[in-house]
């Protein structure tokens, strides 16, 4: 009987999926545009959005690895505004081409 272990970098390469939110002062301050270009440098995909409560909303898509550093990225935001909280769970993949800002 074999065993079949992960490979250390495993994860580095997969695709996963993450959808998150982010409070703070995140709306107004170009944190939207922050987050696209940081998506795009990273070859992420996925689509962010205001929210009615003054958050936003996002679905990301891409390497693990990315992902991580593009929560890293948004936890720092934009110089005009303030992060407070970036919270994030794993969500599936939907195979999406593109970044976009979304409403």
């Amino acid at each position: 009987m074999s065993s079949q272990r992960p490979s250390p970098r495993s994860g580095l390469t997969e695709a996963a999926a993450l959808n998150g939110t982010a409070r703070g002062r995140v709306q107004g301050v170009g944190f939207r545009d922050f987050a696209r270009r940081e998506a795009v440098t990273l070859e992420l995909r996925g689509w962010i959005r205001n929210e009615i409560d003054g958050g936003v909303s996002f679905h990301i898509e891409g390497r693990r690895a990315n992902l991580d550093l593009f929560l890293a990225r948004l936890e720092r935001g934009p110089a005009l505004g303030r992060v407070d909280e970036v919270v994030a769970e794993p969500a599936g993949v939907e195979g999406l081409q593109d970044f976009r800002i979304r409403g």
